[in-house]
């Protein structure tokens, strides 16, 4: 229910806990990633469309029917899926006679569009064509990036930073070795990305570390980039601010070296080592016919008893 103030009030309790779930939070909920497919696709967008809808499960929403979407033109339908599926992450698929098999990597900030990367598929092998054992559905992938353009060129650093939000995952607080199963390896080359999929088997090898072997399992992707559109740098770093309640507060005098140890310096009082009260020890007591540096000095009264 909407009232004059323009504020949306729940009727039902199940109204209020769907609007709490999607009013903004001091730490975000896990990003979900919606699959579009366009107006017109080829065989091979569609199903490069379900193998990436396969990687990501659970954590996206699989759009079935054709969507008359040009996301580089008007990105106004991308912007009103987002909010009807809270989604900030988005996949498009389409293809035309001028741009073959075409896929957009994309992402939201605030339900607009943030970034977005088009990319074509020269080359695919898909994962029912791959006939070997799969990684269970939601295992958290470790991502692997290659090559120097994605370190000094800055269109691949956003491309690696947005397929890093695509495909890293959910935040895990540990990790267990044995769920260190699948590998997403991206390699830039000559204006090319090659994105291939591993499994990790754990070998013997006669000792407590186990010997590790890759196994290609699919989706593999030649990509060739084509078109992009970059936020401005005002725009990122507002994308990329922390609110207040998560920034952890600097306490002061602590510090960590290069190994992690965490270091704190005391401050204290000046003391008066003259009146220090030491402990008393048999050894310490001056003997007969010993001589002392300060024997022409006057007496002190003693202070120890």
């Amino acid at each position: 229910m909407t009232h004059s103030d323009g504020i949306v009030r729940p009727k039902t309790k199940r109204s209020k806990r769907f609007l709490e779930s999607r009013a903004p939070k001091l730490i975000e909920n896990f990003k979900n990633g919606m699959i579009i497919k366009g107006g017109n696709t080829s065989e091979t967008v569609t199903q490069a469309l379900k193998d990436v809808y396969a990687l990501k499960k659970p954590g996206a929403v699989l759009y079935k029917k054709k969507n008359i979407v040009r996301p580089f033109e008007d990105s106004t339908a991308l912007e009103f899926f987002s909010k009807k599926s809270d989604c900030s992450l988005f996949l498009f698929g389409s293809h035309n006679k001028k741009r073959p098999h075409n896929l957009i990597f994309g992402r939201m900030f605030d339900f607009h569009v943030l970034d977005m990367f088009e990319l074509g598929i020269e080359k695919f092998v898909s994962l029912k064509d791959v006939k070997k054992d799969k990684c269970p559905e939601g295992t958290k992938p470790m991502l692997v990036f290659a090559g120097e353009l994605f370190d000094t060129d800055n269109e691949h650093k956003r491309l690696r930073n947005v397929l890093t939000d695509f495909f890293c995952g959910p935040r895990v607080s540990a990790v267990r070795l044995a769920g260190l199963e699948h590998v997403l390896h991206f390699t830039a080359l000559d204006d090319k990305i090659y994105m291939r999929s591993y499994k990790v088997l754990l070998k013997k090898s006669g000792c407590r570390t186990p010997r590790i072997e890759l196994e290609e399992i699919g989706p593999s992707f030649d990509f060739v980039m084509r078109r992009s559109h970059m936020a401005s740098d005002d725009l990122f770093r507002s994308a990329h601010r922390r609110p207040k309640g998560v920034k952890p507060k600097k306490k002061k005098n602590i510090s960590h070296d290069a190994f992690g140890t965490r270091l704190g310096r005391i401050h204290m009082q000046k003391q008066n080592l003259d009146k220090l009260q030491t402990r008393k020890m048999k050894g310490l007591k001056k003997r007969k016919g010993e001589i002392t540096a300060d024997a022409t000095s006057p007496k002190l009264p003693r202070t120890d008893e």
